[in-house]
């Protein structure tokens, strides 16, 4: 019997439903929540990516505001620009787009956002909030990768998360949130340092590749009704298909439920991110 495939588009769509009534509310109190977007270049990618964003900002009300920087942009110019947007009460959000150009720090870049308007949670603080389980911004992949398996009711209490990268983004992150109490999941990481992957995704009750690898979880090394969760956003050379780290096929007649790549985890990160810009726009 094949998979259910995990609908992140109608979760993500419910999820925005949501987000879109309370943006009403705020705008009868005159806040419209703003989320400022820095991107410097031109990388085709990021302005996909931050076309998708503003897409989802406009349909639930609220504002997308999108500063492009030339390539040329030096470190302490962006530095400026990040720093204008702290002190603009009219923003609620911060999210610089990366990759940035080489000459550019990506430490300092997360740093300089003030942790009250880091909506991405990058910041040092926030991750350190994360881990003490202290109130922050959620990370959003990891935040709508846990909604997803809540409104599934596959039970995370007890389970075994196995999670294939170690990413600031994705893995990590991930592993922090679900060993929280009111998650209360065992979680193993593994990475590329890993020795013999297959025995430990073998393990999972619930798999979750985040690896950006394209077809490194194949079919014989997902456990039987497993809950895989696939992150990876991959194209695939010459063409303009997108594939994830899971041999789709495969797991399909394996896994007891999956998500599809693109349209399972995608959807589900812009909406936490949405949700995320609210919740600060609300506290201030």
């Amino acid at each position: 019997m094949a998979a259910i495939l995990i609908d992140g588009k109608a979760t993500a769509a419910k999820v925005n439903d949501e987000v879109r009534e309370r943006v009403k509310i705020l705008k009868d109190r005159s806040v419209t929540p703003c989320l400022a977007v820095v991107m410097v270049g031109d990388n085709p990618a990021s302005l996909s990516y931050i076309k998708g964003k503003q897409k989802a900002l406009s349909e639930t009300g609220m504002e997308g505001r999108v500063i492009r920087l030339p390539e040329t942009t030096t470190e302490a110019e962006l530095l400026t620009v990040i720093a204008k947007l702290n002190s603009d009460s009219s923003v609620h959000g911060i999210l610089v787009q990366h990759p940035f150009p080489g000459h550019i720090s990506e430490e300092k870049v997360f740093n300089a956002i003030e942790s009250r308007k880091d909506v991405d949670c990058f910041h040092p603080l926030s991750l350190g909030k994360l881990l003490m389980g202290q109130q922050c911004f959620l990370p959003c992949t990891p935040q709508g990768i846990v909604y997803m398996l809540k409104e599934l009711k596959i039970a995370l209490s007890g389970s075994h998360v196995v999670v294939v990268g170690r990413s600031n983004i994705v893995g990590k992150p991930l592993a922090l949130l679900l060993t929280r109490k009111e998650f209360n999941a065992t979680v193993t990481i593994c990475h590329t340092g890993t020795k013999d992957l297959a025995y430990h995704t073998r393990q999972a009750d619930i798999l979750i590749a985040a690896a950006g690898k394209i077809g490194l979880i194949t079919g014989d090394m997902i456990k039987k009704g497993a809950a895989v969760i696939d992150v990876g956003v991959n194209q695939a050379p010459g063409t303009n298909r997108l594939h994830g780290d899971v041999v789709f096929e495969e797991a399909l007649e394996v896994a007891g439920c999956i998500t599809p790549v693109p349209g399972g985890v995608g959807p589900m990160t812009i909406s936490m991110l949405l949700q995320n810009v609210l919740e600060s726009a609300e506290r201030s």
